[in-house]
Order: structure tokens, then C-alpha cells, then sequence
């Protein structure tokens, strides 16, 4: 697992494109609607807060690190996860798997959902790998100390 890590810092960048894509297409889902349907909705706030959670979880460490927590990131992985999960499963099942053709509307919710689930996949990846390394760094931390001079 400790050979995962070095792959985290790209996984956030590629989150983050990933993300930046998923905002885009969410926005031109939401732009028609006066009132847009729930899911929509979901999509572009799960887009918004990882581009939010990416910055605490990525750029704090190394520019911030007295305000960075290590279980606030975790925390903030896992909820960036299941927002993806339940957001990609939600839209897929509103909108089902029509034949789009030319519908340029109907291509973007299907383009939608898939980044979605990349998105998903990809923290996912994130979260496996941080929570396995907070995990073997707490055994180690309570692991007893030997008694020197007893």
C-alpha cells in the first residue's frame, strides 16, 4: 500500500480535471432549467464541493500545514466519495439509457454521468489508499513504548 501513495498527488490532479469537467457540464445541464431538477442540482453542488475539498485536501499540507488535519481530509474523502456515488447511481436512474442521437442535451447528462462515475472511482482509489495508511499509522502510534531503565 505504501507504493500507492506516491500516486495520490496525480489522482488529485486528475480529480481535479476531472472535476473541472463535471462542473462545466453540470452548469450547461442547470443553465436551461429556471427551476432544474433535483439531480442536476446535486451534480453541480458534489462538483463545486470537490474542487473545495480538492484545495483543503491537496494544497493546505504543503502551504498550510498548521490549519491541515489529517482526519478532516479523510472525512472530507469519504464524503467526497459517497456524494459521487449516490449522484452518479441518482442521475444514471433519473435519466436512464436513451439513444441520443444528435440531442446534444441528452449526450451531456450521459457525459455527465460517466465523469461522474470516474469521479467516483477515482476517490474511491483516494480513500482506500489514505484510510489504509491513517490506519497503519495509528497502529504504529499505539504500539507500547518500551521502558528504558526499569
Amino acid at each position: 500500500m505504501e507504493s500507492l501513495k506516491h500516486y495520490i498527488p496525480y489522482t488529485h490532479m486528475i480529480a481535479t480535471v476531472f472535476g473541472l469537467i463535471e462542473l462545466g457540464l453540470t452548469c450547461y445541464l442547470v443553465s436551461p432549467w429556471w427551476r432544474a431538477p433535483g439531480i442536476y442540482a446535486f451534480m453541480l453542488f458534489s462538483s463545486v464541493w470537490t474542487l473545495l475539498a480538492l484545495i483543503y485536501i491537496a494544497l493546505f499540507p504543503p502551504y498550510f500545514p498548521k490549519m491541515f488535519q489529517r482526519t478532516i481530509a479523510l472525512a472530507l474523502e469519504w464524503i467526497t466519495m459517497i456524494f459521487w456515488f449516490a449522484g452518479s447511481i441518482a442521475l444514471a436512474v433519473w435519466f436512464g439509457s436513451p439513444s441520443c442521437g444528435a440531442d446534444v442535451f441528452c449526450g451531456c447528462v450521459e457525459a455527465a454521468t460517466a465523469f461522474g462515475f470516474l469521479l467516483w472511482v477515482t476517490f474511491l482509489f483516494i480513500v482506500i489508499v489514505d484510510t489504509m495508511a491513517t490506519l497503519k499509522g495509528r497502529a504504529r502510534s499505539q504500539r507500547a513504548k518500551p521502558v528504558v531503565g526499569v
